[in-house]
């Protein structure tokens, strides 16, 4: 996998910060990265001797700005802003003093430098109460996964789809989808399991691809099948519960205010180069009220648990008893024929017994997927849904 979704020297920037991390050797992330050793550690090098300016081709601008005077500072103060009219004093205030800059102004005195030049809208100015939040106590516990609604181009209509690091917020993939199947999320989650590893969990919502809504004989997806072959456990937030996925559905947000409401593309190409330079900016540069004003890439670090070569297949204990699913999701047990999941078919089940006589739990890849409960001459199979019951926050970022 060559340098590519982002700019070059973004990716140079996120490598040597991954590699800079440790916990992952620099020969695994340059497979990762789908770099050379030598080329790694040659980043490595530029880096430790010049910073971020020697992962440049060419010498470009500073990003920092040491030792301004007052009135230097509220041109910057006013710079910021137009770049990110979202931004209010607290991020602007932390954006300043990540790049450098000494004597930066309290987050009240720029929102007057803002007033005083026409950047606030009064009625923005009266949201501000504190959340409860609830949040995954390390990155790479939960991922979570959605498409924002998509929109119309010159040309179609985009699907943007995001996944984001529950702990860290960090989003982990933003990319622009020319539709919402199964195979275009699977292909963009291959990319991304490739950079960044493999989460324990995903939590989306119960639509389609990863999600049977609508399908009441069917529980499991192919998507949510491959992602159980891999170790990573899909797990869905409650029907009319929005609110469960809500760091996604701010990141949504945030995603609307800052890019979307002002751009118009003409192309999948077009919107995915707009969506790398904002990723940028949102992971690397813009404080996260939620993490304390600081960034999402300061929080995050890869997995340990690299994406395989080869998908593997499910392996059981001896004691097991099990049976191969067939085209239709049937599988002969015990005399009877149990309807799984169509999802399952062609791989193996394994059928272990309960403490209640007559009563098997169903595993699939180490996972429970369902229990068979046999005692009556109509045999009952109920498939086990993996829910959140956690409900995410959706405060500001």
């Amino acid at each position: 996998m060559l340098w590519k979704c982002q700019a070059v020297l973004d990716q140079r920037k996120e490598f040597v910060r991954l590699a800079r991390q440790g916990g992952i050797s620099i020969q695994e992330l340059c497979r990762r990265f789908g770099i050379s050793r030598d080329t790694g550690h040659r980043l490595l090098k530029r880096y430790e001797e010049s910073g971020e300016a020697g992962l440049e081709d060419r010498s470009r601008r500073p990003s920092t700005s040491p030792r301004r005077t007052d009135p230097l500072i509220e041109e910057k103060v006013l710079e910021v802003r137009d770049r990110h009219p979202a931004w209010g004093g607290r991020k602007i205030a932390r954006r300043l003093t990540d790049m450098g800059l000494t004597d930066v102004p309290s987050p009240s005195t720029i929102n007057e430098i803002l007033r005083r030049n026409g950047r606030i809208n009064p009625v923005e100015a009266r949201k501000h109460q504190k959340f409860i939040r609830f949040q995954y106590e390390n990155p790479n516990d939960l991922w979570q996964m959605d498409f924002k609604g998509h929109f119309p181009m010159a040309a179609g209509r985009c699907h943007p789809l995001t996944v984001l690091d529950d702990h860290s917020r960090y989003a982990l993939g933003l990319r622009a989808c020319e539709n919402e199947k199964k195979e275009t999320v699977q292909d963009q989650l291959v990319s991304i399991f490739q950079r960044y590893g493999l989460p324990a969990r995903i939590l989306a919502d119960n639509g389609s691809p990863w999600g049977c809504c609508g399908n009441p004989l069917e529980t499991y997806t192919s998507l949510e099948v491959w992602l159980m072959l891999l170790g990573v456990r899909l797990i869905h937030g409650r029907p009319l519960h929005p609110q469960t996925q809500g760091k996604d559905e701010r990141f949504h947000r945030t995603l609307k205010i800052e890019l979307l409401q002002s751009r118009r593309f003409d192309s999948i190409q077009e919107c995915q180069k707009a969506f790398d330079g904002w990723l940028h900016v949102y992971n690397d540069e813009r404080p996260h009220e939620a993490l304390g004003l600081s960034t999402p890439s300061s929080r995050y670090r890869a997995s340990l648990k690299s994406f395989p070569e080869a998908i593997p297949l499910p392996e059981y204990y001896e004691s097991d008893v099990v049976r191969r699913v067939k085209k239709d999701g049937c599988i002969c047990f015990k005399g009877n024929i149990l309807k799984i999941s169509q999802a399952f078919a062609g791989y193996n089940v394994a059928f272990r017994p309960t403490q209640t006589e007559g009563v098997w739990d169903v595993y699939f890849a180490g996972i429970a997927v369902a229990y068979a409960d046999l005692r009556d001459s109509d045999p009952i199979v109920q498939s086990v849904r993996h829910v959140s019951e956690q409900v995410s926050d959706m405060s500001p970022v």
